[in-house]
């Protein structure tokens, strides 16, 4: 009788010894433990995006009563932002704000396609949260481990340029230049359709590839990025709006799931925020680097809409088709017929 009651004692304790570990590692015992996470960025401190995700960080901290502590680590310092993707699907980093990189899947750069949205309005209808374009998005980082919460709008890609080209406003005449373009087929495409020869080159080496000649420009960023890094090799400036620049605020999975249901709305609701307040002053900001580049002596482009719209259909008509397979024919005519 004795043993008996012993082994009962026993299980009593292993039962309540699993049980707390249970209750330790369910989601609800995530309030009220200070957790501190590491969110990436590729803008240098003190940038726009630098702020803007600080404030972010700021304002997490402050509704979870300190209970989400989040480290900002600028300027590449995680890693490429690609090779920091893949560490947050797998939970060594906690958060990134990046473009979606493509190292994992290829479909991702779906975004870079020329001509989506040739404007503010469009490019909030295109990347809205109930439309193709972001409901394809979603599944596709959680196929990695990532939670998507928000856009993080940045501006309307243009040319940046040494020597001036023949006939800027018209596509369908040869420029005579060579221009570097980031290592996929979408800005490859675009470069050629737009008059321009494509040299395929990392962007740490445009700018010595822009200096000693081997190329006569760069297409693929924007006038923040060209303002901050290219300047003082950058003659002239051609705002053509070939590429809306979208970016990304996420998380790792895991993580996301092992927050309370409080805690996933605190950081929603901060993600929303966090979207909604780049729209109101992306396209300032935007506008604003353009002048800069021009005070810095950079000839900047004025374009006639009927210009820019001749090149959106030279480029729609030439190179869509061409990009079918490469993002899957059933997601790219999904997301076009959204646009029509």
């Amino acid at each position: 009788m004795r043993n008996v009651k012993r082994i009962m004692s026993i299980l009593i304790c292993v039962v309540l010894v699993i049980g707390s570990l249970a209750a330790c590692s369910s989601p609800a015992s995530q309030e009220g433990k200070t957790m501190t996470w590491k969110i990436g960025h590729i803008r240098p401190e003190g940038a726009v995006a630098d702020k803007d995700v600080r404030a972010l960080a700021s304002a997490i901290k402050e509704s979870t009563n300190g209970d989400i502590n989040i480290e900002v680590y600028p300027g590449s310092t995680l890693g490429d932002y690609q090779i920091v993707q893949e560490r947050v699907g797998i939970g060594d980093v906690e958060m990134q704000l990046a473009p979606a990189g493509t190292n994992v899947d290829k479909a991702l750069g779906i975004t870079a396609v020329p001509y989506l949205a040739t404007n503010w309005e469009e490019a909030k209808h295109v990347f809205r949260k109930d439309g193709p374009m972001m409901d394809a998005l979603g599944k596709r980082f959680e196929k990695q481990g990532i939670k998507l919460l928000s856009t993080y709008p940045v501006y309307f890609g243009g040319i940046a340029l040494v020597k001036e080209p023949n006939e800027a406003g018209n596509p369908n005449v040869s420029k005579g230049l060579k221009i570097r373009v980031p290592g996929m087929k979408v800005y490859e495409l675009n470069a050629q359709a737009q008059g321009y020869l494509a040299t395929p080159i990392p962007y740490s080496e445009a700018f010595t590839a822009m200096q000693t000649g081997i190329v006569d420009g760069a297409i693929g960023g924007g006038a923040e990025g060209y303002y901050a890094s290219f300047r003082d090799v950058t003659k002239y400036y051609l705002p053509v709006n070939d590429h809306f620049e979208m970016w990304f605020l996420y998380m790792n999975m895991e993580t996301w799931e092992g927050l309370s249901d409080e805690q996933k709305k605190t950081i929603e609701d901060a993600s929303a925020k966090f979207e909604s307040t780049r729209y109101e002053l992306a396209e300032k900001d935007q506008k604003g680097y353009e002048a800069k580049l021009a005070e810095a002596g950079v000839n900047v482009y004025e374009f006639t809409q009927e210009e820019l719209t001749a090149m959106a259909e030279k480029a729609r008509a030439e190179v869509w088709p061409k990009l079918k397979d490469e993002f899957g024919a059933e997601l790219f005519d999904a997301i076009i017929a959204d646009i029509q």
